[in-house]
């Protein structure tokens, strides 16, 4: 597996302006993906388990892309590890997480992260083996985020080639795009998924398979890719399970 680049990822470029904020950009380029490009994302409720991670509040800075998973305490998010924490700054701050966020509507509110989970070889080297992170956050009017939208099963061990649905909030924009398509194997542990339009603010994005399993976010290799019509995952497998059982313990 090629080192981690310098200057990767999908996850929004942000500073320190009285809070901590998240660093890490997108080094454009030519999409791939035989023509396709991600659309806006149509109303729907299986949309509104996607959500943005953004600073203070629905309108702050964007990180990345969240959603939400099922899990016993109905509390669980998932993303890239890239997005909640950084080698050079260490775990971030003050994130919150709009579920079905459009248009400056946050039909749910937002829900402030509590704790992150993420494998000990990331937080020591950043290894993109282990870019993947599950977030518990706070419950809002006495409800818990899967409560009030559902969430989506893990799914691990499942293999390469499967069809799936790639959804996330690009920073330029103010709704959710999604774009189908069918993962391949980048190595035994990372997989891909090629379709144009994941910029900046889309890591973390999930693959949901056509049952709904959520296999992948855009994170991994590349730190989710250096263009915007390719994007990296690792693979859900022992190391994802593992960490899930943590997160939920």
């Amino acid at each position: 597996m090629p080192s981690r680049p310098v200057r990767t990822a999908r996850a929004a470029r942000t500073v320190a302006v009285a809070a901590l904020l998240l660093a890490a950009a997108i080094a454009c380029g030519d999409g791939r993906g035989d023509g396709r490009t991600a659309a806006v994302a149509p109303q729907n409720p299986a949309w509104d388990r996607v959500g943005t991670l953004s600073v203070r509040s629905p309108q702050g800075p964007r990180a990345c892309t969240a959603s939400v998973v099922q899990s016993p305490r109905r509390n669980l998010l998932v993303t890239a590890a890239h997005c909640v924490e950084n080698h050079r700054i260490g775990l971030l701050d003050g994130l919150v997480f709009t579920p079905g966020y459009r248009n400056g509507y946050s039909p749910y509110g937002s829900w402030p992260v509590e704790s992150i989970t993420v494998d000990p070889r990331w937080s020591l080297d950043a290894d993109p083996e282990y870019d993947v992170a599950f977030v518990t956050v706070g419950s809002v009017g006495g409800r818990q985020v899967e409560e009030a939208v559902g969430g989506n099963p893990l799914g691990t061990d499942q293999g390469f080639g499967l069809a799936v649905s790639v959804t996330g909030y690009p920073n330029e924009g103010d709704e959710p795009i999604t774009c189908s398509g069918v993962t391949a194997s980048q190595s035994p542990t990372q997989e891909r998924f090629d379709c144009a339009g994941y910029t900046d603010g889309t890591s973390g994005s999930p693959w949901l398979t056509t049952s709904g399993r959520v296999i992948g976010v855009i994170g991994g290799y590349q730190e989710g890719g250096e263009t915007p019509g390719t994007s990296y995952s690792i693979t859900f497998d022992e190391r994802v399970a593992d960490l899930f059982q943590q997160a939920s313990a």
